[in-house]
This record gives structure tokens, sequence and C-alpha cells, in this order.
């Protein structure tokens, strides 16, 4: 099947017109719709005719929230050449990977790289380009803007197959184990954006009058609200810093209606000084997901904020929700069902399974498989990968979970994250959240450490609260009340911070290492 998807756009903007589509705070730019689809016209024009990116060629971005979002799929699925995103936020020798895997002929790049990138890229023979006016010219370097000048706004008039042509390349996020190489097409993006309008619970999200704050790196989770929040005709706002403080200041300013953040975040607004001083009542909808939240804390965010808050899950191998804890089930939940990442979306299929990959009851606690037009067809370049983690159009997550008979999901773990002491599994996200709950705690991290007597133990690393107190012995009783003797931690150390991927997510990876260096194995 064939798309033209400048068309779809084309006909979208003939209906929004010049309602506000797009915002990037920190260069201060403004699009309606008619004028993003028309700046995008001339991004895949250019992009054809001056950078001869055509099917199958491959570019890269190397960009912030700002500049990322003017060549994200809206651009993309307009034109013949794939584009390869990565998240600005890796380290350098990260990005070297990338670029060596992925091997592109154009690498978009912002300009605070250039000192570091400009030569190793001009020495793989690369073509740089930087998104904002040089501060002195290098041989070699072009100019986003300057190859813009001229550039055709008039429609691309490409068709592609929905199911078959690559568009874009994602790389995951890698909290356990080197990342991997996702490969979209069209037709998961279509899923993607359709997935959030076919979906009852997620009608709240996106209305026309939505204003989409992304403070999270559109590179991942946060550009999978782009297309929806776009065909919607509410508006997405940008924001490159990394900063709660700019965060509240923007959602003063721009009359925020829909914040995405993770749990980490979260906790850490509840503090927030600036949370106190800037207007955040404009604020409906506050997401969260990308790792568990405490459901103790939940309860504080929302005696603090009201009943804003949903929760989502989904991942970079299924590019939609999957599935969403609702405000109406926030409002009516006890602290169990909060603990929940709520009911399957409807365009999405879930099934629990066992380890012959059989669907197990209500109850039974198995890997979680994934099925739906946004799930794709595997990773690039890794067949072993693809065959290992794809099954039948089913990604299989490598999370362990359970549905209740209501068909609430609740994950409990990732198979890599599962502590077995001395013959009994433990659960590394049930024990944090038990740590999570106690007041001095802001966030805490639960690795399986070796034992020669239990092959592994409970250990934890805790990160206090600004100004808070609490001893070992008492924080292991705390949880032993909760949980029970054998899961509470046999070893706790404080700690300021814990690692965190540059999405959000605590890297429990990097702590276990730590305890395993001089063992050949790493669980008992």
């Amino acid at each position: 099947m064939k798309v033209n998807f400048g068309r779809i756009l084309a006909q979208t903007a003939m209906t929004l017109g010049e309602r506000e589509a797009l915002v990037n705070v920190e260069r201060n730019r403004r699009y309606t719709v008619t004028q993003l689809h028309r700046l995008g016209n001339r991004i895949v024009n250019m992009m054809r005719e001056r950078l001869q990116l055509r099917r199958g060629s491959v570019f890269m971005c190397i960009l912030e929230n700002d500049n990322l979002s003017l060549v994200h799929a809206w651009t993309v699925l307009k034109g013949e050449a794939a584009a390869a995103i990565t998240n600005y936020r890796d380290s350098f020798d990260e990005h070297q990977w990338q670029i060596d895997f992925m091997r592109p002929s154009v690498i978009f790049i912002e300009n605070a790289l250039l000192d570091r990138y400009f030569e190793p890229l001009r020495q793989r023979g690369i073509t740089v380009i930087c998104m904002d006016p040089p501060a002195e010219p290098r041989e070699g370097l072009l100019c986003f803007w300057d190859l813009l000048e001229g550039a055709s706004d008039a429609e691309p008039d490409v068709e592609s197959d929905v199911h078959h042509d690559v568009m874009m390349y994602r790389f995951t996020g890698g909290t356990t184990g080197k990342s991997k190489c996702v490969q979209y097409t069209m037709e998961n993006w279509l899923g993607c954006r359709d997935s959030q309008f076919v979906d009852s619970d997620l009608d709240q999200l996106f209305v026309r009058d939505s204003r989409v704050l992304h403070m999270a790196p559109v590179s991942h989770g946060s550009g999978m609200s782009l297309l929806p929040t776009l065909f919607r005709g509410a508006c997405s706002v940008t924001q490159n810093l990394p900063d709660l403080r700019e965060w509240c200041r923007n959602v003063e300013k721009e009359r925020i209606t829909v914040g995405v953040l993770v749990p980490t975040l979260l906790y850490r607004l509840l503090d927030l000084k600036e949370a106190g001083e800037h207007d955040l009542s404009t604020l409906c909808t506050l997401v969260y997901g990308a790792s568990p939240m405490s459901a103790a804390k939940l309860v504080q965010l929302q005696a603090r904020f009201g009943n804003i808050f949903m929760q989502v899950y989904g991942a970079s191998e299924c590019l939609q929700i999957v599935t969403v804890l609702t405000k109406a089930d926030h409002a009516s939940a006890g602290e169990a069902r909060l603990a929940s990442a709520g009911r399957v979306t409807a365009s999405a299929e879930l099934i629990v399974v066992d380890e012959d990959g059989r669907p197990l009851p209500a109850g039974a606690t198995g890997e979680i498989w994934i099925r739906s037009r946004a799930t794709v067809s595997g990773y690039f370049n890794n067949p072993e990968a693809t065959a290992s983690e794809f099954h039948n159009g089913y990604w299989k997550s490598g999370d362990l979970g359970y549905l209740d008979a209501q068909g609430y999901l609740y994950i409990v773990d990732r198979k890599k994250d599962m502590i077995i002491t001395g013959g009994f599994n433990v659960y590394a996200v049930e024990v944090e959240a038990a740590l999570t709950a106690h007041p001095a705690v802001e966030n805490a991290a639960v690795v399986g450490v070796p034992h020669d007597e239990w092959g592994e133990a409970v250990h934890a690393e805790v990160v206090l609260r600004a100004g808070a107190q609490v001893s070992t012995e008492a924080l292991i009783e705390h949880v032993k009340s909760r949980l029970g003797r054998f899961k509470a931690p046999k070893s706790i150390e404080f700690v300021p911070t814990l690692p965190m991927s540059v999405v959000g997510k605590v890297m429990r990876r990097q702590i276990r290492e730590k305890y395993w260096q001089r063992h050949t194995r790493r669980v008992s």
C-alpha cells in the first residue's frame, strides 16, 4: 500500500490553517499548521535536490528538541530518505558508535557540538550541517538556513510503501544492555497517530486547544505525541533545557495544558520552590511513565496538584501508548491500583506468557508481549536480536508482569532485574516502591549483589530528600513492615545521586556492575 503523506498533511493544513502548531521557546520560533507544513516541504525539497538524500539514503540528527522538531515525523514522512534520530544528550562515544553503525551521508548537528564532532565527522566523509549560523566559517561546514534559502515549498509528491519503506531509525535507551536500532515504517507512525484517537481514555490528552510541553527528548517517548497533537489542531511547545524551574516558567508563559514528566522529576516537583511561585493552573493533564511511580509519592502529588495525572506504558519497539491509567482511575483507585500501569488501550494486543510463550491466566506473572500497527518488525542490522525478541508480530518486551481480573496491568520488573535470593524471587521495582514510600526518601535503586550463602542479596542505593535523615536500620525495618523480611534490603548505601539515562530512567545496570565486576556471572 502506498501513501503520500505530504498530501495528507496538505489536506490537514487546509482545515486547520492558522492554528498555532509548534513553538520553540528557546529560539522564539512560532509556526502555524500551514507554516509548519510549508517549512517541511522546503526541508524535504532541499534534502532531495541539494543534498541528494533520496530513497535508500540515511541522514542523522544530533539535535535538541527545538531543532529536532523541525525535521521530525511531520517532515520525514513526506520525503524519501530515512532519518536516524539520536538522543542529543547521549555521550560523544555513544554518538560515534551510532554514526559508525548507521553510516549516514549527512548529519544535522547543534552548533554547540561542532568543536568536538566536526573533524571526526569530516574524516568519515560525512556532510555536516549546523542548525544555526556558525560563529566562524569552517571549510566544508554547511548551515541549515543557508541551504533552505530559495528552496521550494511545493508538495514533494513522494509516495512511500507504508509497510516496507523504513522512514526513521531510533536507538533504544540501553538501560539493560547495549542499545539497539529500531526501524519504523510509515505504518508504525500512522498507527501511533491513530491509536491516540481511537481510545476514549486518551481523548483528554489531545483536544483542539491542548498545548503540550516537551521537556523530555522528542527523539524518544515524548515525540510520540507530535503527530496526534498536530492532527488535532493542538500545539506542541518544545523546551531544550532539562530544567524543572524553566519548565514551571514555560507552563505559566505558554499556558500549557499537558505536560510529560518521568517519576523522578515529579518527585522533585513536590519540593520545588518555583512550583509554588509560578501559575501552573492551566495544567489539565500530567502524563508520567518510562519508569515505576511510587504509589505513596503519587498520593502526595495528587494532594498538591489535583487529579490531573495519567500513567502510560509503551516502548521504542511499540510506538504507541499500550496501557493507560486514567484520571478516573487515579481518583477512585486505592494505593494498590495506583501501582498498576492501567488497562490495555483499544488499538493494542497484550498478552502475558510463560517461558514457552503460552498465555497465562489473570494474576500469573510472566513476560509481557505486545502487538499492534505501531509494533516494529525488528532491529536494523541485528538479525539475532530480531529473531530473539519478535514472534508472530509480537514484541517480547522483557518486562515481567501480570493482568488482574479487571484487566489492569502490573509491571513487576525487567527480566534482568529480578533478584533470586535464597531461592526466592524478589522484584526490584517492588522494593524500590516500598523505599520511596518513606517520607525521607527521594529515590531508590535496588539490585542483587553477590552473597556466598544466598547467591544474591538485596541491596539498595538511596537518595534522601533535601534536609531529611533516616538510619539504615530504620529504613530496612520500614521495608520489612511493608513487604516482609526476605524482600527487605540486607544493605543500603546512601548516595547523592543515582545514575540516570538521558531519558530519566535509573540505570540499574551501572549500579549492578559495581558489585559483580570480579565475577564471571552477573546473577546467582
